[in-house]
């Protein structure tokens, strides 16, 4: 007799190590143990920081000024994207052996679904092992891994031995892992909801789970239905191939509401920032910038500005923002929320070099 049943799916998230700085230190073994970021220079920001340096709090998008002032034998290295792409196609090349379902997020990171077993491993993690191992042994770099039966596990799993590590969590253990941790390591809750959900005392995924829909509801909204079924390590999203990128942003909610053009200027700066950050590890490009502004009566504005080319670097990307910004001014009320984002996006092509506008 046949059964109904579905498989229990098996979803592997491959995130590569400090990637760029990793693949700098691995080109240049003079720069091994040592804390190095990849841009930054005068008045740039940092595009990714090693290990060694993130011990120091440096983290991507931070202001490179700020970053030394933390470290100050931090070593800036310009960024080589062609090689960082190059390097990433390798690496998907050794995904394609184990499965054509693979969802990449940017050059660093991807979902596998190896529910169908094509090698004849066995088991998901031998074959997040055996991967982990090709990607050492052919790129002298190292992955950690997650592997688990939902895609919101598995990510949350492959960062939970960083570097170098493995993490598999079954489907009985789904529940207990993610009532564990921290939420403000949950993918959808950013720093402003983490803050929020702090002040309710919801401090971890156990936590969460003692708040019932209608209450969530009337604290989070649209997000609350989210937020009710991964604190159970319910995710029934599908592994995409090709997922297609409709926009890229990042976007900031203020504890007080601004008005002054300098304070909400400077905000935006470092929203774009965070914005051009993810731009890059999309490995998208765009023509036409969109900010997002929310006033302090919650209601909602958008202004765009389009380009006839792909907006060249982050410089640009800002000054674009800012123009949008500033057409606003004078304000006839308070601004408690800023975003920026990136729109009619496409792939960038190996002969489209990404500037990212960072002073080396």
């Amino acid at each position: 007799m046949q059964s109904d049943e579905k498989p229990i799916r098996k979803i592997i998230h491959v995130d590569m190590d400090a990637f760029y700085a990793s693949v700098e230190q691995r080109d240049d073994p003079s720069l091994k143990g040592k804390p190095v970021a990849v841009g930054g220079g005068h008045r740039g920001v940092v595009a990714a920081a090693s290990y060694e340096a993130r011990k120091f709090g440096i983290r991507s998008a931070m202001p490179s000024v700020t970053a030394k002032r933390r470290c100050a034998d931090l070593i800036f290295v310009k960024p080589r994207f062609d090689v960082y792409r190059a390097v990433s196609q390798q690496i998907r090349g050794i995904f394609a052996d184990y499965t054509s379902l693979i969802e990449p997020l940017s050059l660093d990171e991807a979902y596998l679904d190896v529910t169908e077993d094509r090698l004849a491993l066995g088991t998901a993690r031998a074959i997040a092992e055996d991967i982990r191992r090709r990607i050492r042994e052919e790129t002298g770099l190292t992955a950690s891994a997650g592997v688990s039966y939902c895609k919101f596990i598995a990510k949350l799993a492959s960062d939970y031995r960083k570097p170098d590590g493995l993490t598999v969590i079954t489907p009985e253990r789904g529940p207990d892992f993610v009532g564990s941790l921290p939420v403000a390591r949950f993918h959808g809750v950013g720093p402003v909801t983490a803050r929020k959900m702090e002040r309710l005392g919801i401090l971890t995924g156990a936590d969460l789970r003692e708040w019932a829909m209608p209450a969530l509801q009337a604290h989070f909204g649209s997000a609350a239905d989210w937020y009710w079924r991964i604190c159970r390590g319910i995710d029934e999203r599908d592994v995409k191939p090709d997922r297609p990128y409709k926009s890229v942003s990042a976007e900031r909610t203020f504890d007080e509401d601004l008005t002054d053009a300098g304070r909400l200027a400077a905000e935006l700066e470092r929203i774009a920032g965070y914005a051009w950050d993810r731009v890059r590890r999309a490995d998208v490009s765009g023509r036409t910038v969109t900010l997002k502004v929310k006033f302090a009566d919650f209601s909602l504005i958008t202004r765009s500005k389009s380009f006839p080319e792909s907006v060249p670097d982050l410089a640009a990307f800002t000054a674009a923002g800012q123009a949008l910004l500033g057409a606003l001014h004078p304000l006839a009320k308070g601004i408690r929320l800023l975003g920026l984002g990136l729109h009619n996006l496409s792939e960038r092509s190996a002969d489209q070099p990404m500037q990212l506008g960072l002073a080396i």
